[in-house]
């Protein structure tokens, strides 16, 4: 059976994207890559619960309200991916997991190989609100 993940898009006024770098410890998947912020349900948790549980334990923010953009169903995962407009300066964030954050222009996005197929992702965010 596939495993359910909930990610987030946090989008600033100035049309960029969060991304946050993975560890780069080869034990995980995906190590040193650029990613979306997000995790993996636990049992009998809704992905809306399991966003604001991860992005609280990861970034210490709370995303109590925010909005589903669209449920994906990848070769190895179903994916709830949220969004919700963040102006954060990156500096007053407490990161608990990955290397760094980053905001990406569409352009820089798209010039990324992203974890976890996020890239198809991305381009559906920026072909719909931006």
């Amino acid at each position: 059976m596939k495993h359910l993940g909930a990610s987030i898009i946090f989008y600033n006024s100035s049309h960029q994207v969060l991304l946050v770098l993975r560890d780069d410890i080869p034990s995980i998947s995906c190590p040193g890559m650029w990613d979306l912020p997000g995790g993996h349900l636990e049992e009998n948790e809704t992905a809306e619960e399991c966003i604001v549980r991860e992005m609280l334990e990861e970034i210490e923010i709370n995303v109590e309200g925010c909005r589903l953009f669209r449920v994906y169903e990848f070769s190895d995962r179903t994916e709830y991916v949220f969004f919700k407009q963040a102006d954060f300066d990156l500096q007053d964030i407490v990161l608990h997991e990955g290397q760094m954050l980053k905001w990406f222009s569409q352009a820089e996005a798209e010039q990324e190989d992203l974890a976890y197929g996020f890239n198809q992702v991305l381009s559906d965010y920026f072909s719909n609100f931006v």
